[in-house]
């Protein structure tokens, strides 16, 4: 199955909140390792991103109603964090949770010839499980780095992986796990896949 890695949200706004401080090295740590198995296996990576312009037309609903931008272009909030190894990856820019949201991110996957996402990043409870809900919708297979992924409220996020888990059939790996489906999707790539499922 050919497989994609996302790698969401690890930006320096996301980690100003304090719950998430807290977990900045660990995430960042576990996502530099998933990238560089991903290489190793030649699966593709992308870097989705989060950015608003500051005349508010691209703002949410919330943003809106509290007159209070979030994350502009160019700013330093709109960085990736500090440490993270995504020099030379694409990026994808997105302003709402769903990477699949006004992007172009369905048709990178369809020339790609993807059909199964592995994610990681943050938030657990909300950009992840809005782009994780949206790619069942638009029939990819999905799978979660656990230990790449970060939230600032444990409760929902657990509760999220765990509706998602079970009602969409998108399981939750620990690191044996992720390794395993890197390998197999590398095979898969190997062994005729067809051309574009395998990073160049």
């Amino acid at each position: 199955m050919a497989t994609a890695v996302l790698i969401i949200d690890m930006q320096n706004a996301f980690f100003e909140a304090p719950a998430l401080r807290g977990q900045q090295d660990r995430v960042v740590s576990e996502c530099n390792s998933l990238i560089a198995a991903a290489a190793r296996a030649r699966i593709r990576v992308l870097m989705v991103c989060t950015e608003h312009e500051r005349d508010k037309s691209t703002w949410t609903l919330s943003m809106l109603e509290d007159d209070q931008g979030f994350i502009f272009r160019g700013s330093s909030q709109a960085e990736l964090v500090p440490g993270l190894q995504a020099e030379g990856l694409p990026r994808l820019v997105k302003t709402r949770d769903s990477a699949f949201m006004a992007s172009d991110l369905l048709l990178r996957l369809r020339n790609w010839n993807v059909d199964r996402l592995l994610l990681a990043g943050v938030s657990t409870q909300n950009c992840i499980a809005q782009t994780a809900s949206d790619a069942f919708a638009n029939n990819f297979h999905v799978a979660f780095a656990r230990n790449a992924l970060a939230a600032d409220n444990q409760e929902f996020a657990e509760a999220m992986l765990g509706i998602l888990s079970e009602e969409y059939r998108q399981p939750v790996l620990d690191r044996d796990g992720v390794l395993a489906l890197l390998q197999d999707a590398s095979e898969a790539a190997h062994t005729g896949a067809g051309p574009g499922s395998a990073q160049d």
